[in-house]
C-alpha cells in the first residue's frame, strides 16, 4: 500500500480505542460498512493521525476493484494501521481487531432484526421504515464519494475527475451498460494520466 504517516506507536490502549469505535461505526452502518468510511477518515486519518490520506483513499479503492465483499476495505485499514505500528504481526491484529469490530454488533442486530421485521412485515411502520432508508443510505454514500474524491482531486486530477463521476454516473442511471465497462474505461483513462 501506499506510505502512511510513518511509524506509529500503538499500546494496548489504542488498539482498543480502535475496537470500541469500530463496534460504534457497526451500528452505524446503514446501508454497509462504506457509509462509514468518512467517520472511518475522521478518527484514523485526521484525529488520531495513524493513516495518511493516501493509505486511507487507496484502501477503499483496492478493495472496491478488488473480486469479494466490500468490506474488505475495513481488513486493509486495519492492515495499514499494524504496518504502521509494527510490521506483519500487529497488521495481523490490527485486521482482526477492525474486521470484529465493525462485523459483530451490525451481524447481531441485523438478525435479529430481520427476524423481527419478517415476522412484522404486514406492518405499516415496518414499511415506511424500509422506504425511509433509501434517501439515509443514498446521503451516506454521497458523503463517502465526496471523501473519496476530495482525496483524488488533492492529487490534480480535479475537473478531469469530476467530468468522469458525472458521465459514470449518468451511464449507469440511462444505459444498460455493464459497471465492468466503465471501470475498465476508468482504469484506462486512469494509466493513460487523464484522471
Amino acid at each position: 500500500m501506499t506510505a502512511g504517516p510513518g511509524v506509529v506507536a500503538l499500546h494496548g490502549w489504542d488498539w482498543l480505542q480502535l475496537l470500541g469505535h469500530f463496534l460504534l461505526l457497526s451500528l452505524l452502518s446503514v446501508g454497509g460498512a462504506l457509509t462509514t468510511a468518512p467517520e472511518m477518515h475522521r478518527y484514523l486519518v485526521l484525529q488520531q493521525r495513524w493513516l495518511g490520506e493516501a493509505q486511507f483513499s487507496s484502501s477503499i479503492t483496492l478493495a472496491q476493484a478488488a473480486p469479494g465483499p466490500n468490506i474488505l476495505f475495513v481488513a486493509l485499514l486495519g492492515w495499514n494501521l499494524g504496518m504502521n505500528s509494527g510490521g506483519p504481526l500487529l497488521a495481523l491484529a490490527g485486521v482482526v481487531l477492525s474486521l470484529t469490530g465493525i462485523l459483530l454488533p451490525s451481524t447481531i442486530v441485523t438478525h435479529l432484526a430481520s427476524q423481527w421485521g419478517h415476522r412484522n412485515r404486514h406492518l405499516r411502520g415496518v414499511r415506511a421504515f424500509k422506504q425511509g432508508m433509501a434517501p439515509v443510505v443514498i446521503g451516506l454514500m454521497l458523503a463517502t464519494g465526496w471523501i473519496l474524491a476530495r482525496a483524488s482531486h488533492d492529487t490534480g486530477s480535479g475537473a478531469a475527475l469530476w467530468l468522469l463521476t458525472a458521465t459514470t454516473a449518468l451511464l449507469v442511471w440511462r444505459t444498460r451498460l455493464h459497471v465492468l465497462w466503465l471501470l475498465a474505461a476508468g482504469a484506462l483513462l486512469g494509466i493513460l494520466g487523464v484522471v
